[in-house]
């Protein structure tokens, strides 16, 4: 019996040992899964609402034709130059812009306004988590996860310096950068349900609010 007995205590004494040795479960993979699935219906892209082509730009506007000509340069948008008249006061100078070949096959149309669309340049990624919050293994328990996030492959025209000096955001959006979620562990996995404050190059889509297993 007394050997019984140590056995048991033996056996107590194991366990309690393995129980305080065990690492909490390191959520990493789960929480990169999660973010990358909040950014894949949020691509990057170069203005933060749709616009449409084609379009007349007053040539006098250079907030709007220095962007555009450096698409011409990359070869998505063609350009011309016409007269219009404007009612009393004669006739100004403008400049029509529209999709070319290339800019077509680069286009993301607007499936919500017909003819409205956007030139996107990537989705982006999380590159490392760098911290989480304690969380628990309970449903609905939340956590807030500090990562680094940043695009890679992106296309010729959004990595050339005439897209860069026009639009200052690519240049940003293209560097990892620090951003701070909070996810909620949801019945199907772990989902993001507050997104990095500030992100605005993207539109999200239908497969907003996805969660990953």
């Amino acid at each position: 019996m007394r050997g019984f007995r140590m056995g048991v205590i033996v056996a107590m004494v194991g366990a309690m040992l393995v129980a305080g040795c065990k690492k909490t479960t390191d959520n990493s993979l789960n929480f990169t899964n999660a973010i990358n699935t909040y950014y894949a219906s949020r691509p990057a892209c170069l203005w933060p609402d749709s616009i449409k082509f084609p379009a007349q730009v007053n040539t006098s506007d250079d907030s709007k034709t220095s962007g555009y000509d450096a698409l011409v340069d990359q070869g998505l948008l063609t350009r011309s130059t016409a007269e219009k008249k404007v009612f009393i006061l004669g006739s100004r100078q403008v400049t029509n812009y529209d999709l070319s070949d290339k800019g077509h096959s680069t286009w993301t149309p607007d499936a919500q306004q017909p003819g409205f669309g956007n030139f996107c340049y990537g989705v982006p990624k999380v590159t490392s988590i760098d911290s989480s919050t304690p969380t628990s293994s309970q449903p609905g328990a939340t956590t807030t996860v500090n990562y680094h996030v940043g695009i890679s492959g992106a296309p010729g025209w959004a990595t050339a310096a005439e897209t860069q000096t026009a639009f200052p955001q690519v240049a940003a959006a293209l560097a990892p950068v620090a951003a701070t979620a909070t996810l909620t562990d949801t019945s199907n996995g772990w989902a993001v349900t507050q997104g990095p404050a500030g992100y605005t190059h993207s539109k999200a889509t239908a497969a907003d609010g996805a969660v990953v297993q």
